[in-house]
This record gives C-alpha cells, sequence and structure tokens, in this order.
C-alpha cells in the first residue's frame, strides 16, 4: 500500500483540524502530518482515515481519535532520547508518534493478536519501537524503569501503583481514568511519594484490560 499526494494533502487538512482544536506543539502536529495513518486500518476504512475520528480494529480494539494522540502527546512533553512506557500499542499508530518525537519506546500490548501485527508491521514501515511486550499494563516494565513519562492508551478504572512507582522525578503519566467515560488526568512526580494531579476534560476510550499470562 502506497502513501499517495493525496494522502499527504488530506495530513495538512487533519494537522489543520488539530490546531483549530488546540493543539499547539509543533514537533507533535509535524509527527501528526508524516505517519500514514491509513497503513494502520483496515481497508476499508481507508477512505476515512484522516478524518479526526476512532476506528476499530482487530481484537474489538480501535484506532485512537488523531485528537486524542495529539493531545496525550502533547502533554507528555516528549523530549528527544525521552525513556517512554506506552500501555496499550494497539494499531501502532501513538508508538510511531512517540519513535518520530525521538523517544525511546517501550510498549505493552495485552492481545495477542495485536501484539504479533503490530511487532511485524511498526518496522517495515520504518517506525522501531525499543521494545514491544506482550502483557500485562498495570504491571507497566519493573526492569526498564524509571521512565521519563508513561502514556496509558485505554480507560483505566484506577490509576495502577506500579506506573506511579515507575516513574523518575519528573517524569509525566498521562491516563484516562474512568469507567464508561474517562477523565484525561496528567500525573507528575514531584518526589519519592509526592505527585501533582491535572485533570484534563472527559474522553471515551476502549477498556484496558488486565490479568493476561
Amino acid at each position: 500500500m502506497k502513501d499517495t499526494f493525496k494522502h499527504k494533502g488530506l495530513r495538512k487538512q487533519l494537522v489543520a483540524t488539530l490546531v483549530a482544536k488546540g493543539i499547539t506543539n509543533a514537533a507533535v502536529l509535524e509527527a501528526i502530518g508524516s505517519i500514514p495513518r491509513h497503513l494502520f486500518m483496515d481497508s476499508s476504512f481507508l477512505d476515512h482515515a484522516y478524518q479526526d475520528k476512532a476506528f476499530p480494529i482487530a481484537a474489538s480494539q480501535t484506532i485512537s481519535q488523531p485528537y486524542t494522540v495529539a493531545f496525550q502527546s502533547e502533554l507528555l512533553e516528549v523530549k528527544s532520547g525521552d525513556k517512554i512506557l506506552e500501555i496499550g500499542t494497539g494499531s501502532g499508530y501513538q508508538t510511531a508518534v512517540l519513535c518520530l518525537l525521538g523517544a525511546h519506546v517501550y510498549s505493552i500490548e495485552r492481545q495477542l493478536e495485536l501484539f504479533k501485527q503490530t511487532n511485524k508491521f511498526l518496522p517495515k514501515i520504518g517506525y522501531v519501537a525499543k521494545r514491544l511486550i506482550f502483557g500485562d499494563g498495570y504491571k507497566g516494565l519493573v526492569e526498564a524503569a524509571p521512565f521519563d513519562s508513561i502514556i496509558v492508551t485505554a480507560g483505566a478504572p484506577f490509576v495502577p501503583k506500579p506506573l506511579l512507582s515507575q516513574l523518575k522525578i519528573g517524569g509525566r503519566l498521562v491516563i484516562p481514568v474512568g469507567d464508561k467515560e474517562q477523565i484525561m488526568t496528567l500525573y507528575i512526580r514531584k518526589g519519592t511519594k509526592e505527585f501533582e494531579k491535572h485533570e484534563l476534560g472527559n474522553f471515551k476510550f476502549v477498556p484496558l484490560l488486565e490479568n493476561k499470562s
């Protein structure tokens, strides 16, 4: 499948939409503008790939709305070389954005079908994460901790304590918290046991699943 001039034009329109919705981080906008989102989606959705909407992917999951991806990415304040843990690899679209921002990405996926698919697909189109893991995102990745940032791309009913403990001092956790609807929440680690919390509006995500052996 190709990335055509038409696709590139549609991405420019998508970036303009995100700017109009309040996204200001130039690096995030540049990443969204350069990643061929249509390659991450089922062919039946190709005509809609650059709409600002979420769409179904394998294993009853979704590829997130571009605004949501941009919003979460902006909150992370990624610097080149940051070590970032992503909970919920999914299609790999958010992973690709983080890679383009210069992060060393560790990403955990609970759905085996998606893990296998994305593990092969991402390097094929030029986005190489530091490590993709099949496992339980609620546990984080203690052997690679601490992280500069952690991003959760599914709705969590609560904030898993291992994720908070695996942040560096000054590190940022971006997580949508709630059941049917989630509140986008930012935690900034200020000390060993001290966290600054910001609630940043309502979003809808598929649920974060756990206990995958």
